[in-house]
């Protein structure tokens, strides 16, 4: 598969973005929760120009190295050399977050079987598993308007966003933001994790029992104790080291 971009072109920071992105990439094939050449994550440059980096449209996930993504600019331009195609609704979700979150360096989207479920549920996510006590602290919901292609869209989906690292986009999928792309995992795993236990509860069939209001309130502080306030530090390197196991190469 031709590469599009050369280490020697770009600086250290550059490629270590790259380098982590595509990790991430190919750890979503890993756990699943991949939709063949659809959905995205992003990884924003450091400067003023808010720069960033994409998939290449009609990579499968796992396939995805460092030098194949494409850097492109908030109007959908591509930036240096690349012969790559950008999803255009990847486009326009992931530029205006970034557009409007100067710490959420890493923008994060699925379409997970489960988290596509539990986003068409009038209640959306329930506090019925440990981990989805952590997304509830930080969570909205942003109402389903079409694929993603509207530029109007995008006011209201930074809005519904707003400060939180969490959003579930109905009937569509989820979407997290951290200031890492390990932490933008850690919280994607969260995520996905508390749905598929969402799922399988209800299948179940029997009652549900919720975890009471005043722990979901006490949550944060607890997760920040739980990960030695590290967030997504403290799991990267053992995913990378799982990855370089399964599926090596994503650091060409």
């Amino acid at each position: 598969m031709t590469s599009a971009s050369s280490r020697s072109d770009m600086s250290a920071e550059e490629w270590d973005a790259r380098v982590n992105l595509a990790a991430a990439y190919r750890l979503v094939a890993l756990f699943g929760w991949d939709d063949l050449v659809f959905t995205h994550i992003s990884v924003r440059l450091p400067g003023p120009d808010h720069h960033f980096l994409i998939n290449p449209y009609g990579f499968l996930f796992e396939e995805i190295t460092a030098s194949s993504l494409v850097k492109i600019d908030l109007q959908g331009n591509k930036v240096g050399d690349s012969p790559y195609m950008v999803n255009p609704a990847g486009f326009t979700i992931h530029s205006a977050v970034h557009a409007a979150r100067e710490d959420a360096l890493c923008v994060m989207h699925t379409h997970s079987i489960n988290g596509v479920a539990v986003s068409a549920q009038k209640d959306g996510l329930l506090p019925l598993s440990q981990q989805s006590l952590f997304v509830l602290s930080s969570l909205g919901y942003h109402d389903y308007e079409g694929v993603a292609l509207n530029e109007a869209e995008k006011p209201r989906l930074v809005r519904d966003l707003g400060n939180n690292n969490f959003l579930m986009l109905r009937n569509h999928g989820l979407l997290t933001v951290g200031a890492t792309v390990a932490d933008a995992f850690l919280s994607m795993y969260l995520f996905e994790a508390s749905c598929m236990v969402q799922v399988r509860a209800q299948a179940g069939g029997g009652e549900l029992v919720p975890v009471p209001q005043p722990i979901v309130d006490g949550i944060q502080a607890q997760a920040a104790a739980v990960t030695k306030g590290l967030g997504g530090a403290l799991v990267w390197p053992g995913l990378l080291r799982r990855l370089q196991r399964r599926n090596p190469g994503h650091d060409s």
